[in-house]
């Protein structure tokens, strides 16, 4: 299935159906400010479980990220000191992922690592989701073979073609890009980047 929302001005309803969506279990695909992403709600195992499984990645040897709607609500599922915070809010919302140490709020498949990817995106349709949700959402890139056109991870109704049958729905926000976040590891309160991707990251 897919639904087709916009940066502003969205129906309500179509947002209320998301959420009720995402608290119960489902997994869908929606855009960010890099790449079009398969989330779900962020403290529900099952359905983390059931994006490892589309993705092909072991949450034991993966760090697993979460999409945040604000920076106060960050700080309940990860430990952020004063320096990560300015730097945060520098660079926040925008296209990073900062792995930071993760708090006892978040379920258990993510406490065996102990970090935490996190991801304020620069678009508007995952944060109002996320803030109606009131709660993460866990967010990872679709998966993608080299030798695949790009097209299957940046047109919303290729994506629904190839991934429909494994989400519950696909949002359509125009059409996405193909360049992944930069990823900023502050967990031993060093700043170092890990992968260089869209965001040119800014000292605080």
């Amino acid at each position: 299935m897919i639904l087709k929302l916009y940066e502003k001005n969205n129906n309500p309803q179509d947002l209320q159906r998301i959420v009720d969506l995402l608290n119960d279990g489902g997994l869908i695909i929606y855009p960010t400010d890099t790449m079009y992403a398969i989330g779900c709600h962020g403290l529900k195992e099952r359905a983390i479980e059931r994006i490892c499984r589309i993705k092909e990645i072991d949450p034991k040897k993966n760090n697993l990220s979460i999409i945040c709607y604000d920076l106060s609500s960050i700080s309940e599922y990860a430990k952020v000191d004063n320096n990560i915070f300015k730097l945060m809010k520098r660079n926040l919302p925008g296209p990073f992922t900062f792995i930071l140490n993760g708090t006892n709020r978040l379920p258990k498949i993510f406490r065996n690592r102990k970090e935490v990817g996190i991801r304020m995106p620069d678009n508007h349709i995952i944060r109002e989701i996320a803030r109606l949700l009131d709660a993460p959402i866990m967010t990872t890139t679709l998966p993608h073979d080299e030798h695949e056109d790009i097209e299957y991870i940046t047109d919303p109704e290729l994506i629904d073609e190839k991934f429909g049958d494994q989400v519950d729905l696909v949002i359509d926000g125009g059409i996405g890009g193909i360049e992944p976040s930069t990823i900023v590891n502050c967990t031993d309160g060093e700043v170092t980047i890990v992968r260089q991707g869209k965001g040119e990251l800014e000292e605080a």
